[in-house]
Protein backbone atom coordinates (compact mmCIF):
# COMPACT_ATOMS: atom_id res chain seq x y z
CA UNK A 1 0.00 0.00 0.00
CA UNK A 2 0.97 3.64 -0.24
CA UNK A 3 1.82 3.77 3.46
CA UNK A 4 -1.61 4.79 4.73
CA UNK A 5 -3.65 2.05 6.37
CA UNK A 6 -7.32 1.69 5.43
CA UNK A 7 -9.75 3.78 7.48
CA UNK A 8 -12.71 2.16 9.23
CA UNK A 9 -15.92 4.20 8.90
CA UNK A 10 -18.36 3.12 11.60
CA UNK A 11 -22.09 3.25 10.93
CA UNK A 12 -22.71 4.44 14.49
CA UNK A 13 -20.76 7.65 13.82
CA UNK A 14 -22.92 8.80 10.90
CA UNK A 15 -25.22 11.77 11.36
CA UNK A 16 -28.65 11.89 9.74
CA UNK A 17 -29.38 15.01 7.67
CA UNK A 18 -32.32 15.87 5.38
CA UNK A 19 -32.17 14.94 1.71
CA UNK A 20 -31.39 17.75 -0.68
CA UNK A 21 -35.12 18.00 -1.43
CA UNK A 22 -36.12 17.46 2.21
CA UNK A 23 -38.06 14.27 1.46
CA UNK A 24 -36.13 11.90 3.71
CA UNK A 25 -32.93 11.36 5.65
CA UNK A 26 -29.41 10.60 4.43
CA UNK A 27 -26.24 9.60 6.28
CA UNK A 28 -22.86 10.30 4.67
CA UNK A 29 -20.39 7.40 4.66
CA UNK A 30 -17.56 9.42 3.07
CA UNK A 31 -17.04 12.12 0.45
CA UNK A 32 -14.41 14.19 -1.30
CA UNK A 33 -13.70 16.88 -0.43
CA UNK A 34 -14.49 15.79 3.13
CA UNK A 35 -17.76 17.24 4.44
CA UNK A 36 -18.50 18.90 1.09
CA UNK A 37 -22.08 20.09 0.64
CA UNK A 38 -24.54 18.66 -1.88
CA UNK A 39 -23.35 21.07 -4.57
CA UNK A 40 -19.59 20.84 -3.97
CA UNK A 41 -18.55 17.17 -3.77
CA UNK A 42 -16.45 15.36 -6.39
CA UNK A 43 -17.86 12.08 -5.09
CA UNK A 44 -20.12 11.07 -2.22
CA UNK A 45 -21.19 7.75 -0.72
CA UNK A 46 -24.20 7.76 1.57
CA UNK A 47 -27.15 5.76 2.80
CA UNK A 48 -30.75 6.94 2.64
CA UNK A 49 -34.02 5.98 4.27
CA UNK A 50 -37.06 5.84 1.98
CA UNK A 51 -40.18 5.64 4.14
CA UNK A 52 -42.82 7.07 1.83
CA UNK A 53 -43.36 7.52 -1.93
CA UNK A 54 -41.78 10.60 -3.48
CA UNK A 55 -39.29 12.09 -5.92
CA UNK A 56 -35.55 11.66 -5.65
CA UNK A 57 -33.48 14.81 -5.27
CA UNK A 58 -32.17 16.30 -8.52
CA UNK A 59 -28.38 16.32 -8.93
CA UNK A 60 -27.50 17.89 -12.30
CA UNK A 61 -24.07 16.83 -13.56
CA UNK A 62 -23.92 13.86 -11.19
CA UNK A 63 -23.90 10.17 -12.10
CA UNK A 64 -25.65 8.05 -9.46
CA UNK A 65 -25.52 4.36 -8.60
CA UNK A 66 -28.07 2.90 -6.20
CA UNK A 67 -27.99 -0.35 -4.20
CA UNK A 68 -30.92 -1.39 -2.02
CA UNK A 69 -29.64 -2.69 1.32
CA UNK A 70 -32.95 -3.41 3.07
CA UNK A 71 -36.49 -3.64 1.75
CA UNK A 72 -37.93 -3.39 -1.75
CA UNK A 73 -37.91 -0.17 -3.79
CA UNK A 74 -40.04 0.43 -6.87
CA UNK A 75 -38.50 3.08 -9.14
CA UNK A 76 -40.17 5.05 -11.92
CA UNK A 77 -37.35 6.54 -14.00
CA UNK A 78 -38.07 9.13 -16.70
CA UNK A 79 -37.35 7.64 -20.12
CA UNK A 80 -36.20 4.32 -18.59
CA UNK A 81 -39.38 2.72 -17.34
CA UNK A 82 -40.02 1.01 -14.02
CA UNK A 83 -37.61 -1.04 -11.92
CA UNK A 84 -38.02 -3.04 -8.71
CA UNK A 85 -34.87 -3.31 -6.61
CA UNK A 86 -34.12 -5.38 -3.51
CA UNK A 87 -30.99 -6.42 -1.56
CA UNK A 88 -30.10 -8.98 -4.24
CA UNK A 89 -30.50 -6.65 -7.24
CA UNK A 90 -27.41 -5.46 -9.10
CA UNK A 91 -26.46 -1.80 -8.65
CA UNK A 92 -28.63 0.53 -10.72
CA UNK A 93 -27.04 3.58 -12.36
CA UNK A 94 -28.74 6.71 -13.69
CA UNK A 95 -27.98 10.40 -14.37
CA UNK A 96 -28.73 12.60 -11.38
CA UNK A 97 -30.67 15.19 -13.37
CA UNK A 98 -33.43 12.89 -14.65
CA UNK A 99 -36.73 12.54 -12.78
CA UNK A 100 -36.91 9.49 -10.50
CA UNK A 101 -39.85 8.59 -8.26
CA UNK A 102 -39.37 5.97 -5.54
CA UNK A 103 -42.00 3.87 -3.79
CA UNK A 104 -41.04 1.62 -0.86
CA UNK A 105 -42.90 -1.70 -1.10
CA UNK A 106 -44.08 -3.32 2.13
CA UNK A 107 -42.11 -1.10 4.49
CA UNK A 108 -39.16 1.26 4.78
CA UNK A 109 -36.15 0.93 2.49
CA UNK A 110 -32.49 1.64 3.17
CA UNK A 111 -30.31 2.19 0.13
CA UNK A 112 -26.68 2.93 -0.63
CA UNK A 113 -26.02 5.88 -2.95
CA UNK A 114 -22.78 6.42 -4.86
CA UNK A 115 -22.63 9.81 -6.57
CA UNK A 116 -19.79 11.14 -8.73
CA UNK A 117 -19.45 14.48 -10.46
CA UNK A 118 -19.39 13.78 -14.18
CA UNK A 119 -16.02 14.64 -15.71
CA UNK A 120 -14.20 14.69 -12.35
CA UNK A 121 -14.72 11.21 -10.91
CA UNK A 122 -16.01 7.79 -11.90
CA UNK A 123 -17.30 4.83 -9.93
CA UNK A 124 -17.64 1.08 -10.32
CA UNK A 125 -20.03 -0.56 -7.85
CA UNK A 126 -20.29 -4.33 -7.34
CA UNK A 127 -22.11 -6.59 -4.88
CA UNK A 128 -20.13 -9.59 -3.58
CA UNK A 129 -21.14 -12.69 -1.63
CA UNK A 130 -18.89 -14.90 0.50
CA UNK A 131 -15.12 -14.68 0.91
CA UNK A 132 -12.97 -12.93 -1.66
CA UNK A 133 -10.04 -10.66 -2.40
CA UNK A 134 -10.40 -6.89 -2.38
CA UNK A 135 -7.63 -5.46 -4.56
CA UNK A 136 -7.18 -1.74 -4.03
CA UNK A 137 -6.53 -0.77 -7.64
CA UNK A 138 -8.57 2.42 -7.84
CA UNK A 139 -7.59 5.81 -6.43
CA UNK A 140 -10.06 5.12 -3.61
CA UNK A 141 -11.71 1.80 -2.79
CA UNK A 142 -14.57 1.49 -0.30
CA UNK A 143 -15.80 -1.80 1.15
CA UNK A 144 -19.33 -1.51 2.56
CA UNK A 145 -20.33 -4.43 4.79
CA UNK A 146 -23.93 -5.66 4.61
CA UNK A 147 -23.20 -8.42 7.15
CA UNK A 148 -20.53 -8.62 9.87
CA UNK A 149 -17.21 -9.58 8.28
CA UNK A 150 -13.45 -9.59 8.70
CA UNK A 151 -11.13 -8.07 6.08
CA UNK A 152 -7.61 -9.40 6.64
CA UNK A 153 -4.45 -7.75 5.35
CA UNK A 154 -0.74 -8.54 5.69
CA UNK A 155 -0.29 -6.01 8.52
CA UNK A 156 -3.65 -5.81 10.25
CA UNK A 157 -7.20 -7.19 10.12
CA UNK A 158 -10.42 -5.21 10.34
CA UNK A 159 -13.67 -6.38 11.90
CA UNK A 160 -16.69 -4.66 10.41
CA UNK A 161 -20.25 -4.83 11.66
CA UNK A 162 -23.22 -4.56 9.31
CA UNK A 163 -23.22 -1.12 7.59
CA UNK A 164 -19.65 -0.29 8.63
CA UNK A 165 -17.31 0.62 5.78
CA UNK A 166 -13.59 0.58 5.05
CA UNK A 167 -11.89 3.22 2.85
CA UNK A 168 -8.47 2.58 1.31
CA UNK A 169 -6.17 4.31 -1.14
CA UNK A 170 -4.56 2.55 -4.09
CA UNK A 171 -2.16 -0.30 -3.40
CA UNK A 172 -2.25 -3.70 -1.72
CA UNK A 173 -5.17 -6.00 -1.04
CA UNK A 174 -7.41 -7.32 1.69
CA UNK A 175 -9.12 -10.69 1.96
CA UNK A 176 -12.68 -11.05 3.22
CA UNK A 177 -12.63 -14.37 5.05
CA UNK A 178 -16.24 -14.95 6.18
CA UNK A 179 -18.21 -17.63 4.26
CA UNK A 180 -21.52 -15.80 4.73
CA UNK A 181 -20.27 -12.30 3.98
CA UNK A 182 -22.37 -9.92 1.86
CA UNK A 183 -20.52 -6.76 0.83
CA UNK A 184 -20.39 -3.97 -1.72
CA UNK A 185 -17.18 -2.78 -3.38
CA UNK A 186 -16.99 0.79 -4.67
CA UNK A 187 -13.99 1.74 -6.82
CA UNK A 188 -13.58 5.46 -7.36
CA UNK A 189 -11.38 6.90 -10.07
CA UNK A 190 -10.19 10.41 -9.36
CA UNK A 191 -8.27 12.41 -11.98
CA UNK A 192 -4.88 13.37 -10.55
CA UNK A 193 -4.83 10.67 -7.89
CA UNK A 194 -6.45 10.15 -4.51
CA UNK A 195 -8.34 13.06 -2.97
Amino acid sequence: MSGALPEVLRAAARVAVPWKNGGGLTREVCAAPAAAGFDAFDWRISTAEVRSPGPFSSFPGIDRTLCVLEGVLHLEVAGRGEHRLNRNSPPYGFPGEIAVHGVPVGGAVIDLNVMVRRGRSGAQVERRLGPGVLAMRAAVTVLYALTPLTAAGPRVSYRLEAHDALRARAGGELRVIDPGAHWVVIELSVPGGPP
